[in-house]
């Protein structure tokens, strides 16, 4: 990018399956939010993926303006060509679960999303589904509280979210704040792929909790908790409790597995949904994290391991950092998975990534009986660029992929 100090986050397509038949349409363009500078960066991929192009630079400017938005993270295509992206905050850094629209053509802001007079005072991520009229959003925390690192005071004072919040498609408008309980911080939220299931689930980052997400025979939504990852009781560390923290969840495309990333106790796990409301434990791979063997941390008590694990080493490299966003081969048999979550908490909880950069990694998928093992052939280190680390994190396919598209 033409610019440092971006934060480039989450990305998304200009066209994906909600676009499904219309012919002018092509997948050829990255949408990049940068969630601290605000820009919206444009990039032709379509052309020559190994050589991209700067498209247009959307400048904060023109989202402070027109949407009284910053601190764009999560970006959809809808089925009208237009582009939704979801925003943390506002200009002065204060939070604000607010949307802008950019115009599927020129890439301008066109304005906010939601109506009326309720906006939710947090915002992070987003799935939408028009054939049950609803999208459903989720809450981080205020910008300028969460910006240089986590503070659990912050939590305290009500700075962290725990809310899915719950929009009328149609109108726009507010309709449901599901309370998932003080402190849980709901991130990722995916439906399931098939447009008829009304239910879907959400990582809690500080909770270690996935909730089911569904809607209720009266109409409205509800959620439930049906995993709980315990924290492990430690010395040598920020808390004396330590979560999972849960970043990253992800659906594989038959709806059949949900896989998750523990960031500080450093696994990715995979469950068999087949039974939404009850998910099964299939398979779960240790990826580095803060408890490994010989490190600061020493874990005093813990209800799920006999031993802390041992360092995560693949070629020869101790990778540093916690396992964090996922991405699924469209077959579900290749989990491609990266450790950094954003560079003000990397530089918290993991300073190493700062200097020894990123890695990029695949888990072989067992997608008969479920089941994850680590692919030692494969090591993209992204501590080897020419002009020094890197911090890798969301990934993207060009076909479209689990995370990406949602079908109508």
């Amino acid at each position: 990018m033409p610019n440092v100090g971006d934060e480039l986050h989450h990305s998304g397509w200009n066209t994906c399956s909600s676009c499904f038949g219309d012919a002018t349409k092509s997948r050829n363009l990255l949408i990049l939010p940068s969630l601290i500078s605000s820009r919206i960066y444009v990039v032709d991929v379509g052309t020559d993926p190994r050589a991209p192009r700067l498209h247009k630079v959307v400048e904060p400017e023109e989202l402070f303006r027109k949407g009284n938005v910053a601190h764009p993270h999560t970006s959809h295509c809808l089925g009208t060509g237009d582009i939704l992206i979801s925003c943390l905050g506002d200009p002065a850094g204060n939070g604000k679960g607010s949307f802008i629209l950019l115009d599927g053509r020129t890439f301008e802001v066109k304005g906010n999303w939601e109506k009326g007079e309720k906006v939710p005072s947090l915002g992070y991520d987003f799935w939408y589904q028009p054939r049950h009229n609803v999208l459903l959003s989720t809450e981080w925390g205020v910008p300028r509280a969460l910006r240089d690192g986590f503070n659990p005071a912050d939590v305290e004072k009500g700075l962290y979210g725990r809310h899915i919040n719950v929009w009328d498609w149609s109108s726009h408008t507010l309709q449901q704040a599901l309370d998932l309980g003080k402190g849980s911080i709901p991130l990722e939220i995916r439906f399931l792929h098939d447009p008829a299931a009304a239910q879907g689930f959400v990582g809690c980052a500080l909770s270690g909790a996935v909730h089911r997400f569904y809607r209720t025979q009266k109409g409205d939504w509800a959620a439930e908790k049906v995993i709980e990852v315990p924290s492990k009781k430690v010395q040598g560390w920020l808390l004396p409790d330590m979560p999972g923290l849960i970043t990253d969840i992800l659906i594989s495309l038959d709806d059949r597995f949900l896989f998750f990333s523990n960031w500080l106790h450093g696994d990715v796990r995979q469950y068999d949904i087949s039974h939404p409301q009850q998910p099964r434990l299939v398979g779960q791979v240790f990826l580095g994290g803060s408890i490994t063997r010989g490190g600061p941390v020493t874990v005093v008590e813990d209800k799920e391991l006999k031993c802390q694990p041992e360092p995560f080493v693949v070629q020869g490299k101790k990778v540093p950092g916690g396992p964090q966003m996922l991405q699924l081969s469209l077959d579900g048999k290749r989990l491609y998975v990266t450790n950094s979550l954003y560079s003000g908490w990397d530089k918290q909880f993991y300073p190493e990534l700062l200097r020894e950069g990123s890695v990029l990694l695949q888990i072989d998928v067992d997608t008969e009986r479920g089941g994850l093992a680590v692919n030692p052939e494969f090591l993209v280190d992204f501590g080897q660029e020419p002009d020094g680390p890197c911090l890798a994190h969301e990934m993207r396919y060009p076909g479209g992929d689990c995370t990406s598209d949602i079908w109508l």
